[in-house]
């Protein structure tokens, strides 16, 4: 029984090292923890893991070029929120938009979990309202909220998010509710 938990761990830890090797060399960002379904073959993990990870380096920086390369032609958002387009544009779309009101914004993975043709995220995103919001200019007031991402990734890219976000404090901090 220790033998079998001993390789188990063995194995996640393996796994958890080259996903990290491969993103370090695009200087992506780098889950605080991974979990990740063993049965998933070792090159299935890491595709899984770096489209996810590119994905967040998109929300960390703002810069289109990881959400291209992260996300399927064909991507559906399965949570689409309204006013926001279908597919590949609408991360773009609500990227370009948020910036406009926390320039700043800033993205932390505390925990990505791989299982089956998922990806999913615990995301800690930060920065400060200087900007514009719904015609409100922003303060500098810091900006403290998480979300919750699902990925299916099919041939290395997403394609298909579910997605949610804590909405109200964001929006409590922005001040458009109180």
């Amino acid at each position: 029984m220790l033998t079998k938990l001993l390789s188990s761990l063995a194995i996640t830890v393996a796994a958890s090292l080259q996903v990290q090797a491969a993103n370090q060399e695009e200087n992506l960002p780098q889950p605080l923890a991974v979990i990740a379904d063993n049965s998933i073959p070792a090159a299935q993990r890491q595709d899984m893991a770096l489209a996810a990870r590119r994905y967040y380096a998109f929300w960390h920086t703002g810069e289109s070029r990881y959400a291209k390369i992260a996300l399927a032609d064909n991507f559906t958002d399965r949570n689409l929120p309204a006013g926001r387009p279908q597919g590949p544009e609408g991360p773009l779309f609500a990227s370009k938009n948020f910036r406009a009101a926390v320039p700043d914004l800033t993205l932390e993975v505390d925990e990505m979990l791989l299982v089956s043709d998922r990806v999913i995220g615990r995301l800690h995103f930060t920065g400060h309202f200087s900007g514009s919001f719904q015609g409100r200019q922003g303060d500098g007031r810091k900006v403290d909220f998480i979300a919750t991402d699902i990925y299916r990734i099919a041939n290395g890219r997403i394609a298909e998010n579910w997605h949610l976000e804590d909405n109200l404090s964001l929006l409590q901090q922005l001040g458009a509710i109180h």
